[in-house]
């Protein structure tokens, strides 16, 4: 048996699709949830995440918006296999978050987020700039 597996990037949501190949030329075509990375960023608001993980975060996004996720991606076939628990699965969702550079908060307003998002891209631009300059630096 094959089993291929790709994602699939939509303007609306990324999903993961696998079909699996069988002798008989018949073929299983599995299409699965989006993935726990989307899922974060949809919810702290961002595109990507940090360039410097553990340095730098990208976003923040509640425990709220965390279990909800979970219970949504616990639905999925891998956390069903390994018959895991909602802690497991939320615990593994706040290690992805930090992966990404998303930090995890208890609350969350609207407007202290806003305030946040609007530092971030304050300080992105002016290593952007940073960056530029020394480039051009390096070409003199």
């Amino acid at each position: 048996m094959k089993r291929v597996q790709n994602m699939r990037h939509n303007r609306r949501y990324a999903t993961t699709a696998g079909t699996q190949n069988m002798p008989d030329r018949t073929y299983d075509l599995k299409i699965g949830q989006p993935t726990v990375s989307y899922f974060l960023k949809q919810a702290a608001g961002i595109e990507k995440g940090a360039g410097k993980t553990g340095h730098e975060t990208a976003g923040m996004v509640s425990v709220r918006a965390v279990y909800e996720i979970a219970q949504v991606k616990a639905q999925d076939e891998c956390f069903k296999i390994q018959d895991a628990s909602m802690q497991k699965v939320v615990k593994s969702i706040i290690g992805s978050a930090r992966s990404l550079g998303i930090e995890v908060v208890k609350d969350l307003s609207p407007e202290d987020y806003a305030e946040f998002l609007r530092q971030r891209e304050e300080r992105l631009k002016e290593e952007a700039a940073a960056n530029m300059e020394a480039a051009t630096e390096k070409k003199k």
